[in-house]
């Protein structure tokens, strides 16, 4: 099985760290993996998305140009790569900032308030972990265990950031 994810939004809405992450838990489970970050303009407030690649099979090119998944962050994002989804693939949006319905009948459509979901835990920086729950839980590309060994790992110098993404990622999981 093969996942082709295209993550999106905002620089500064944690993106990457979100693709980083989905990378780390495949090579955790001994798959085959390809991140590739792409930014706008600006670091923070411009557009940033990363393609992720997770597969059991040897990974040819690392483009993503027919997503198996996409995680829309931002309206922006929606309207750019909502036409990359090959049928029955999987659209996450966060319906937090974009109040857009798909046009498209042909795929799965999530929509989670991972904004609100993040305030309502405590910590409104933690809306990434919430998509990143989500979208895990969606898609199966790879286990929730994965996830947060590789959190631990990516983040073992600040352990006390642990449990507010456990939870956060629980809470995505269970909007699925």
């Amino acid at each position: 099985m093969t996942h082709e994810i295209i993550i999106a939004g905002f620089g500064g809405q944690g993106v990457m760290v979100m693709g980083q992450l989905l990378t780390y838990a495949g090579m955790i489970e001994g798959k085959n993996v390809s991140w590739i970050p792409s930014y706008g303009p600006e670091m923070r407030g411009g557009t940033a998305n990363c393609s992720v690649i997770i597969s059991d099979e040897p990974i040819g090119a690392p483009i993503v140009s027919e997503s198996t998944a996409v995680v829309a962050m931002n309206l922006p994002s929606l309207e750019k790569f909502e036409p990359t989804i090959k049928p029955e693939g999987i659209l996450l949006i966060n319906s937090s900032l974009i109040e857009h319905d798909t046009q498209r009948s042909d795929i799965k459509v999530y929509k989670l308030a991972v904004n609100d979901i993040a305030n309502e835990l405590g910590n409104t920086k933690v809306a990434n972990m919430v998509a990143l729950g989500a979208i895990v839980a969606a898609t199966k590309a790879v286990s929730p265990a994965s996830v947060l060994k590789a959190f631990d790992k990516m983040f073992a110098k600040r352990p006390e950031l642990l449990e507010i993404n456990r939870l956060a990622l629980s809470a995505g999981a269970e909007k699925i």
